[in-house]
C-alpha cells in the first residue's frame, strides 16, 4: 500500500498525469466548443430549410386558398388535387409531414402516403392557432411516442394582408442528431487516441526528465554513504546537464573537503592524545563527552564520558557553576587515589566556556595541569626560606644578646667578657659555614660548580677519609674498618666533591654513633658499569618516618642535638646534588637503635680510562 502511494508520489508519475490531464482539458474545451456549435450549425440549417419549403408553398398555394376551395384548376384538377400534387411532387424532406390548411384549420393536402385518413380534419396544435392569426414565427421541438425528437413550424399563407390559410410542417430530427453522435463518436475516439498518444508522450518525456534526477539521487546516496569516487553522467547543455556538472563539482569540493577535516582531525586526535595537559570537554549541561590519555591518567579514571564535571573533579556546585560561566578562571584542586598522601595529585582546572552564536553557552572544555610538582616546588621554597631564616635567627639573636651584654659592661669582666667573646666567635662561624653551604648548593643548582675529574685512586681516597676522622673516632673510641674489594683501583671524579660527599657522611656517622661503636667504609662494584661506596654505622638510627625527607634541605631528625653539634641541616642535601652532578645515586637504609648505612653508587666514566 505504501509502495503504490509512493509511486503515485513520483515525479514521474507526476508529469505524466499532469500532461494527460491538459491535453484532455484543452481536447474537452475544444471539443465542447467545436460540437456545440456544429450541432447549432447543423439545427439552424435544418430549421432554414423547413421555414424555406414552408414560405415557398405559402407562396404557391396562396392564390389557390384564396380562391373558393371547390373551384377547379387551371388544368382541370380540383383544389384538393391540385395541392395535394403541390405538396408531394415539389417539396420531400426525409421524414416529414407537411400539411396545407384553410383559414378554419381544416387540412386541405398533406404529404403522407395515406392522405384520406386526414384530408377533412381539422388541426388544433397551438402552432396553427398562432399560424392561422397571422403570426409568422411558430416553431417548436417535441419528442413523439416513440422517443422521436421532431420539429414543428407552422407559417400562415398570407394573401395580401389576409390570412387564408396555413402550413404545416413536422420533421423528424433523427438524422440531424444521428449525424452529431457519429461526430461524438469520432472526436471521443480520437481523444482516447490522442490521449494514448499523450501518455505514451508523457512517459518519455518523463523519462527523460526523471532518469537524470534517479541519477543524481543515487549519486547523493552514495555520497551520503562517503563513495566520492563516481561521477553523475552529463547527457546534455540544458538545465539537468548543467545540474549534473554542478553536482560533480560540489562532490570532488566535498570530497576534498572531508579529506581535509579528516586530516585536521586526525591532527587534532593526535595532538589531544600526547599533549602533555589533559583535556576534558562536556556539553553546556557538564556532562563529559571527550577526553584525553592524559586526562585519564591524571584523573586515574578508565572512562570519564557520561560523568558529571563536578564529580569528576570533586567540586561543589558554586565553585563549579562560577569555573563554567566564566567568573573563576581557574582552580587547584587535590586528586588522591587510594594511595595516602603519597598518590596526592595537585591539579590546575581551567575551565573555558565554548559560546555559539545566539544560543548561550554551548559546552565547556576543562584543561587539566599537572601542577604537583610546582606546588611541592613552592612549598619546599616557603620551607626553605623559613628554615634559612630560623637558622639565621637563632646565632643573630645570640650574636645580638651577647654583644649588648658586653656593651653593658661585660669587657669589664675579663673572664665573663672572653666567654661572650667566645660564643659570639662561634654563632659567627656558625653562620659562615650556613651561607657557604648555601652558596655551594645555589652553585650545584645553577650548574655553577663544573666537574673536575681526574684520575682518583679509591682505596686512597677511603684510607685519607678515615684518617682526618681518626681523631674524633678515637675520642668516642669508635673503631673503623676500610674494605676496597679487589680489582678497584682508580676512577674518574672530582676529588675534592668527593670528599666532601665523604666526610659529610662519615662526620654524621661519628655524630650519631654511641661511645664504643664501629664505623665501616666499604667499596665495591655492584656490577661493570658502576661503584658503589658504603658508609656504615652503628649509631642511633633513624625512624622509617623520616627516611623519606632526610635527604630535604634543614630537615633534621634531632633539630636540638644536630644544632648542638654545628649541623647547618644542608650537608645529605649538599651530598644528594653532588652525586647527581656525577650521574649517580645515593640511597640511605637505616633500622632505629640498630645502625645506618649510606651507599653512594657512582658510574664509572670511560673518559681517561675509566676503572683501571
Amino acid at each position: 500500500m505504501n509502495g503504490g502511494i509512493r509511486f503515485f508520489r513520483t515525479i514521474q508519475v507526476k508529469l505524466i498525469v499532469i500532461y494527460v490531464l491538459l491535453i484532455l482539458f484543452a481536447m474537452q474545451l475544444i471539443g465542447v466548443y467545436f460540437i456545440s456549435t456544429m450541432k447549432t450549425s447543423l439545427t439552424s440549417t435544418f430549421s432554414t430549410n423547413m421555414n424555406n419549403q414552408a414560405d415557398v408553398l405559402a407562396r404557391l398555394a396562396a392564390e389557390t386558398l384564396n380562391s373558393k376551395p371547390d373551384k377547379p384548376a387551371a388544368d382541370g384538377r380540383t383544389t384538393e388535387e391540385y395541392l395535394g400534387s403541390l405538396v408531394r411532387d415539389l417539396f420531400s424532406i426525409n421524414e416529414a409531414e407537411i400539411q396545407l390548411l384553410d383559414a378554419s384549420g381544416r387540412i386541405l393536402a398533406t404529404s403522407l402516403s395515406s392522405p384520406q385518413d386526414y384530408i377533412g380534419k381539422k388541426n388544433t396544435s397551438l402552432a396553427v392557432s398562432r399560424a392561422l392569426q397571422g403570426i409568422r414565427d411558430n416553431e417548436e421541438d417535441i419528442i413523439d411516442e416513440d422517443n422521436v425528437r421532431k420539429k414543428i413550424i407552422a407559417k400562415p399563407v398570407m394573401y395580401g394582408t389576409k390570412t387564408v390559410g396555413a402550413v404545416y410542417l413536422v420533421a423528424s430530427m433523427k438524422e440531424l442528431y444521428q449525424t452529431v453522435n457519429g461526430i461524438n463518436q469520432i472526436f471521443v475516439s480520437g481523444m482516447l487516441i490522442a490521449l494514448g498518444l499523450t501518455g505514451l508522450l508523457g512517459i518519455l518525456l518523463a523519462h527523460t526528465i526523471t532518469n537524470p534526477i534517479k541519477g543524481l539521487t543515487r549519486q547523493a546516496a552514495a555520497v551520503a554513504e562517503g563513495r566520492f569516487d563516481q561521477k553523475v553522467p552529463v547527457l546534455g547543455n540544458d538545465e539537468i546537464g548543467r545540474l549534473s556538472e554542478v553536482f560533480n563539482d560540489m562532490t570532488s569540493r566535498l570530497r576534498d573537503a572531508l579529506s581535509m577535516n579528516e586530516e585536521e582531525k586526525e591532527k587534532l586526535a593526535s595532538i589531544l592524545a600526547n599533549m602533555s595537559d589533559g583535556v576534558v570537554a562536556a556539553d553546556e549541561r557538564g556532562v563529559v563527552m571527550i577526553t584525553n590519555r592524559r586526562a585519564k591518567e591524571m584523573l586515574r579514571e578508565e572512562t570519564c564520558e557520561g560523568c558529571q564535571l563536578a564529580d569528576l573533579f570533586g567540586m561543589d556546585e558554586t565553585q563549579m557553576a562560577n569555573l563554567m560561566s566564566g567568573r573563576e578562571s581557574a582552580a587547584v584542586i587535590p586528586h588522591v587515589s587510594g594511595g595516602g598522601d603519597e598518590d596526592e595529585m595537585m591539579m590546575r582546572v581551567t575551565l573555558t566556556p565554548i559560546h555559539r552564536r545566539d544560543k548561550g553557552i554551548s559546552g565547556t572544555i576543562a584543561v587539566l595541569q599537572d601542577v604537583t610538582e610546582q606546588e611541592r616546588l613552592e612549598q619546599s621554597r616557603r620551607e626553605f626560606v623559613a628554615n634559612v631564616s630560623h637558622e639565621l635567627r637563632t646565632p643573630l639573636t645570640t650574636i645580638k644578646s651577647y654583644a649588648e651584654a658586653l656593651d653593658d659592661g661585660a669587657l669589664n669582666e675579663p673572664e665573663l667578657g672572653q666567654r661572650f667573646v667566645g660564643v659570639i666567635r662561634n654563632e659567627t662561624e656558625r653562620m659562615i659555614r650556613l651561607v657557604t653551604d648555601l652558596l655551594h648548593l645555589s652553585r650545584l643548582d645553577s650548574n655553577q660548580a663544573p666537574l673536575r675529574r681526574q684520575a682518583t685512586s679509591v682505596p686512597d681516597m677511603l684510607e685519607e677519609v678515615a684518617d682526618r676522622f681518626s681523631f674524633q673516632m678515637r675520642k668516642k673510641q669508635i673503631r673503623a674498618a676500610v674494605r676496597v674489594e679487589n680489582g678497584i683501583k682508580s676512577v674518574w671524579l672530582d676529588r675534592d666533591q668527593i670528599d666532601q660527599v665523604l666526610d659529610n657522611l662519615v662526620s654524621n656517622a661519628i655524630k650519631y654513633t654511641l661511645d664504643g661503636g664501629r664505623i665501616e667504609i666499604t667499596a665495591h662494584k655492584p656490577d661493570s658499569t658502576s661503584i658503589a661506596i658504603s658508609v656504615k654505622d652503628t649509631g642511633i638510627g633513624i625512624p622509617r618516618k623520616d627516611l623519606s625527607r632526610i635527604f630535604d634541605r634543614f630537615y633534621r631528625v634531632d633539630k636540638a642535638r644536630s644544632r648542638n653539634m654545628g649541623g647547618t641541616g644542608l650537608g645529605l642535601s649538599i651530598a644528594r646534588e653532588i652525586v647527581k652532578a656525577h650521574g649517580g645515586t645515593v640511597t640511605l637504609d637505616s633500622e632505629l637503635n640498630e645502625g645506618t648505612t649510606v651507599t653512594v653508587i657512582l658510574p664509572l666514566v670511560q673518559d681517561g680510562g675509566g676503572l683501571s
